[in-house]
């Protein structure tokens, strides 16, 4: 873990181009806000789209078919009529990070459309493809070892808590600083 701490310092450390940018989707980000409300909810019970779109300023129609993206891929339950609503298919605490993500957006990291490990890069940019493979590694270690149940209570991880403490990670090196 602390491999990946450091990976992930060092990266997050390093200018970059706008164009370089690993971004999380806004969609992804909205699926994860989404099953966090789905998470606290009380066992048994069904959330209205509306009631969360409302919590967490979604726009209710990308609300609505990020939701129908999570019930195809497993994710939510979904129940139809005025008693109807929303709620995590399985427990909080099974769901990770990444098992949303790539629901919504597939990989969690590709490089130009392809993943990490096929791509052939020659000449001096020929150990480019193991620093690709080590930051999906990196990344998959927050977002595999996160579950939604860790995010709502705030016991995360020890490797996101470490980085998340460092004010480094906290300070946006795009645009680089003049």
């Amino acid at each position: 873990m602390a491999a990946i701490v450091a990976l992930l310092t060092f990266c997050v450390n390093k200018p970059v181009r706008q164009d370089q940018l690993m971004q999380i989707t806004a969609k992804s980000d909205y699926a994860l806000r989404a099953m966090c409300v789905l998470a606290v909810a009380e066992e048994g019970s069904v959330v209205k789209a509306a009631e969360i779109a409302a919590a967490q300023d979604i726009p209710p129609n990308f609300l609505d078919a990020i939701l129908v993206q999570l019930r195809r891929g497993g994710m939510v339950t979904s129940r139809r009529g005025p008693g109807g609503g929303h709620q995590l298919a399985r427990p909080a605490w099974s769901i990770t990070l990444a098992d949303v993500v790539r629901v919504m957006d597939g990989p969690l990291t590709l490089i130009h459309g392809q993943r990490p490990e096929e791509l052939t890069h020659s000449g001096p940019a020929g150990r480019l493809q193991d620093v690709w493979v080590a930051v999906r590694a990196a990344l998959r270690g927050i977002m595999e070892e996160t579950t939604l149940q860790q995010v709502v209570t705030g016991e995360l991880p020890s490797a996101v808590s470490a980085l998340a403490k460092d004010n480094r990670s906290w300070t946006s090196v795009w645009p680089r600083p003049s």
